[in-house]
């Protein structure tokens, strides 16, 4: 997380925090500012605890934008909704605000969810921001970083439940691209399961194998290969003799999980029993850095979300 913060820090960019009415997002964002990370748009209901260190916007009073927001969302979302006045109600929800802001280009990314839910912070989004090209779902990383130095991904431990193989294969391409943006490292993808290369016949098996094949289709250039058992992906010694012609066996270091089951179970094991830190949920997929946090976080990992959301601006 160092190293992001430093890189962040080179960028010079901008993010809004919409839920500024938390004591740990002032304390982030006085962090951010003074450390000058970036510079940091705050939102909040109340006009106490006026700062000169962030900028700061009432959502009760001052809007500005609210009617350039307004018809944007409703231009994006009139299929769904009745009228254009339920798009200025949506807009009245801080976290509509804070996208609207970042798709306009008034800020450069998103951080949110130390008091929405995940789910909140995701429908806002998609409604606003919408997913990126080439992209079927937004999906979740964690950034694994482990006692000895190394890092590794995982995905999907925070969002998608059970991934069908289309699902499935952007989950993969848009993990690996999050690895590059994070660590730049080359990924190494391995698509994991409980058979080896056939080892075992099973629907659940072959989704992976499928999803493979529709990864490598889309992205030729990608370094991808499954299914993988997790020794298998992960042990040059096992590699050799479970899938001895794999690029990525041994060596992977993006480990994507056939389901939210495996992936959420996975992360939480490495991090207690390995040692690891875990950095996430990184929302992956959407056309503009929106990040979400647990609503059981500190002010430092509303900063490191902060960071990531700078990096994930490509």
């Amino acid at each position: 997380m160092q190293d992001i913060r430093q890189r962040a820090a080179k960028q010079k960019k901008h993010i809004v925090l919409p839920e500024g009415d938390d004591p740990r997002v002032k304390q982030a964002a006085r962090f951010l500012v003074g450390q000058e990370i970036c510079t940091v748009t705050v939102l909040q209901n109340s006009e106490e605890d006026k700062s000169e260190v962030f900028s700061q916007i009432n959502m009760q009073h001052n809007l500005p934008n609210e009617e350039t927001y307004i018809q944007s969302l409703w231009e994006k979302r009139k299929h769904k909704l009745s009228n254009i006045v339920e798009a200025k109600n949506l807009l009245r929800n801080a976290l509509y605000y804070g996208a609207s802001m970042v798709d306009a280009g008034l800020a450069d990314g998103c951080v949110a969810g130390s008091t929405a839910t995940t789910a909140e912070v995701i429908r806002a989004a998609i409604h606003v921001l919408g997913l990126k090209q080439g992209t079927s779902v937004v999906s979740s990383t964690f950034l694994m970083a482990m006692p000895d130095g190394n890092v590794y991904t995982y995905a999907d431990c925070g969002v998608v439940p059970y991934p069908d193989e289309n699902q499935l294969a952007d989950i993969a391409i848009d993990s690996a691209q999050t690895h590059r943006l994070l660590t730049e490292q080359e990924p190494k993808v391995a698509m994991l399961s409980f058979s080896t290369k056939g080892s075992a016949l099973h629907p659940r098996s072959e989704l992976v194998r499928n999803a493979l094949d529709i990864a490598r289709k889309k992205d030729p250039e990608l370094i991808i290969d499954g299914e993988l058992q997790f020794d298998a992906a992960f042990e040059p010694g096992v590699a050799q003799r479970k899938a001895p012609d794999s690029t990525v066996a041994g060596r992977a270091n993006v480990f994507i999980f056939p389901n939210l089951d495996a992936g959420n179970i996975a992360y939480k094991i490495t991090e207690r029993m390995a040692g690891a830190t875990a950095t996430g949920p990184i929302l992956q997929g959407l056309a503009r850095p929106m990040m979400d946090l647990s609503r059981g976080c500190s002010w430092q990992d509303i900063v490191n979300a902060a960071c990531v959301a700078i990096l994930m601006e490509e």
